[in-house]
C-alpha cells in the first residue's frame, strides 16, 4: 500500500511542439468521437521509464539523478513512421526504435536501479518499443476498429531531435512535467 507521502512519477521524452500539437488533436478526436479519455490526461510523450513511487520530499535527489544521466547523454532524434496499435485498447504513433534510442532507455533504467535503486521498470516481461500513445486503456473495444480504421492506413512521418529529459508527476487528476533536464551533447 502506498504511503501518504509517496507521489507516482515517470520519465519520458516530449516530441516537438508541430508533433505535439498533432498528436494533441488526434487524442482529443478519439476523446469526441470514442470516449476515449484517458490519454489526455497527460502531455503527448514517449516512456522511457514507467511510473513509479517516490517520495515526494525526496524530489531533489530524484533530479539530481536526472541532471547527472542528461548532462551525460546527446539529445536523441526520434522517427515517427506511421501508427501502431496493441489491440484491442491502445493506438498510437510509432516510433522507429534505432540503436541510440533503445542505448538511452537501457542506460536511464540502469541509472534508476543503481542510483535510486528503483525496481519496478522490468523490461524483460515487456520490451521497450518506442511509442506516442493516442488511445488506450478507456478505448472501448468494439470501438477499436472504428478508431483504428481512422489512422491504421495513414502515413505519418516526422522527426525532431529531442532537447531534453522530462519528468512527469501525477498530481492527483492528470500528469504534469514537473522538470525537464537538457541533454548535455
Amino acid at each position: 500500500m502506498p504511503k501518504p507521502e509517496d507521489r507516482l512519477y515517470f520519465i519520458a521524452l516530449l516530441p516537438s511542439t508541430d508533433i505535439h500539437k498533432m498528436a494533441q488533436e488526434w487524442k482529443e478526436e478519439f476523446a469526441q468521437r470514442y470516449d476515449s479519455h484517458a490519454a489526455l490526461k497527460s502531455p503527448p510523450h514517449i516512456t522511457l521509464h514507467m511510473p513509479f513511487r517516490w517520495k515526494e520530499r525526496k524530489e531533489g535527489k530524484l533530479e539530481q539523478v536526472l541532471t547527472s544521466f542528461a548532462t551525460d547523454t546527446a539529445a536523441p532524434t526520434l522517427r515517427f513512421d506511421g501508427f501502431g496499435a496493441f489491440p484491442p485498447r491502445v493506438i498510437y504513433i510509432h516510433v522507429a526504435p534505432d540503436a541510440a534510442l533503445m542505448a538511452l532507455q537501457a542506460a536511464l533504467h540502469r541509472k534508476m536501479k543503481r542510483s535510486l535503486y528503483l525496481f519496478n521498470a522490468d523490461y524483460r516481461s515487456r520490451p521497450f518499443k518506442p511509442h506516442l500513445t493516442l488511445a488506450f486503456r478507456d478505448l472501448k473495444k468494439e470501438y477499436f476498429e472504428a478508431a483504428w480504421s481512422r489512422l491504421g492506413g495513414r502515413p505519418f512521418s516526422a522527426t525532431c531531435t529531442v532537447p531534453c529529459l522530462s519528468l512527469l508527476k501525477h498530481n492527483g487528476k492528470h500528469w504534469e512535467v514537473l522538470k525537464a533536464f537538457a541533454f548535455g551533447h
